[in-house]
């Protein structure tokens, strides 16, 4: 998501790096390449507006004009009015209550029942009882796909009885979930492929009737423009107090992303990135503007780190590296632990590489799915050998090699593709082996 625009704004970024000062001609054109970039990424022409407006504005300041280091300057503020935009800081969720009440709303098709599911998971996770309450008992087997999402991460799911209306299961479930003892009850509400009143005039009986602490619109970032009207939409009628973006990890331009907390008047505050139910982030507007402009996401990359690491495997992984004895059952448990932190080119995407360099580095998408292809067949090669062959790989000959591959449905030249790359991890290995036996060295002579 946003890719387009991220490689747009790199090169104004690099055009603007060739200057040796800031002057209003070169600042104005500069301008003027980021007003075509938002444009282009489908933006809301009056969000592009004020945005080059305030960015023209901060850029003719006196502290830019004269600086030695225009691309960095430029750079800067670029980043700073996207931060504006996209609403300065995470906002937490209201989960005051007993129990906090939160309304989700959306149209078919945004993800707002997978969305649900997410966050009483996320919520499961923080320590919180949640109960899920299938209030969208119009679309044909929803109530169905909330309760099959409810038993695989093990949350209550209230359903309707036959005959009764949404207002009154939403009653009901309340009810329930308080005598309960849940801290969090969410709402999956009906939806349609459009707004309608008849749909509005059931939000608004169902929030009358529940009295949300939270109304969460639920929107799909590749809806482009239409998802700033519908948010528009349910803001004025139904009152919203925050906004999920779903798909920011699809291909589409994705400038809802960009409007949509502007025109909608309340912050976005998680961000869908893939299919499973883990694939919820609280949303960041820094973070995500430091994607957009090339300079990655080290914080969130450190924080899926330390979520998908085990402590103690990490400490034995030390242990191996200071033995410089890493076979091939380390390695398998290396990948597995990377494979957790998600694709390939979601890891790429939080690391300061520029579009350009990852292009010339071969670390794009196209490289990205390659590697996550070959830590799939590495992971079946693997396993296809023996415990004497993963803890012994000098034994691999070609005869073993021909055997593996034929066990692991691969080809001989992926066994040895695996080898060729396992080989240069143990060159590694040794290598940082050696260092913290230098740097240990140095610690005890400073002592």
């Amino acid at each position: 998501m946003l890719e387009s625009l991220s490689a747009s704004l790199q090169k104004v970024i690099k055009k603007v790096r060739g200057h040796g000062r800031m002057s209003e001609e070169n600042i104005a054109e500069a301008v003027r390449d980021v007003r075509m970039a938002l444009l282009e990424a489908d933006v809301s022409f009056e969000v592009v507006k004020d945005f080059v407006a305030s960015l023209r504005e901060r850029c003719l300041g006196q502290e830019v004009t004269q600086s030695i280091a225009p691309g960095q300057q430029f750079v800067k503020c670029v980043h700073e009015e996207m931060v504006a935009l996209l609403g300065e800081k995470n906002q937490a969720v209201n989960l005051n209550g007993h129990p906090a009440s939160v309304l989700l709303l959306g149209l078919h098709g945004s993800g707002k029942t997978t969305s649900c599911a997410k966050l009483a998971l996320h919520w499961k996770g923080k320590g919180k009882r949640v109960v899920m309450v299938a209030a969208d008992i119009r679309r044909p087997a929803a109530v169905e796909q909330l309760a099959v999402l409810g038993e695989q991460i093990e949350v209550e799911v209230i359903r309707p009885t036959a005959g009764e209306v949404v207002p009154a299961l939403g009653a009901r479930g309340l009810d329930e979930a308080s005598r309960s003892g849940a801290d969090v009850v969410l709402f999956d509400t009906g939806g349609r492929f459009q707004v309608d009143e008849d749909l509005v005039q059931e939000l608004e009986a169902l929030r009358d009737a529940v009295n949300p602490r939270n109304t969460i619109l639920v929107v799909d970032s590749a809806l482009g423009q239409e998802s700033v009207n519908v948010a528009r939409t349910f803001h004025e009628r139904i009152g919203l107090t925050g906004l999920v973006l779903t798909k920011l990890d699809g291909d589409a331009r994705g400038g809802a992303a960009l409007s949509i907390r502007r025109v909608a008047g309340c912050p976005v505050l998680f961000s869908g990135v893939g299919e499973k139910l883990e694939d919820l982030e609280p949303f960041y507007p820094d973070r995500l503007a430091s994607r957009i402009l090339g300079m990655g996401d080290v914080v969130s990359l450190v924080e899926k780190v330390q979520e998908v690491v085990d402590e103690d495997q990490a400490q034995r992984m030390e242990q191996t590296l200071r033995k410089k004895r890493l076979n091939l059952e380390d390695f398998l448990e290396q990948l597995r632990q990377i494979r957790k932190m998600g694709s390939m080119d979601s890891i790429m995407k939080m690391l300061p590489i520029s579009a350009d360099l990852k292009a010339s580095a071969g670390t794009g998408p196209d490289a990205a799915a390659q590697m996550d292809s070959f830590a799939v067949k590495a992971e079946a090669i693997i396993l296809s050998m023996t415990p004497t062959e993963r803890r012994r790989p000098a034994l691999l000959n070609g005869s073993r090699r021909k055997r593996i591959a034929g066990g692991s449905g691969t080809t001989p030249s992926d066994v040895n593709e695996l080898m060729r790359r396992f080989q240069q991890a143990q060159k590694m290995a040794k290598k940082m082996g050696k260092m913290q036996k230098a740097m240990q060295k140095g610690l005890n002579i400073m002592r």
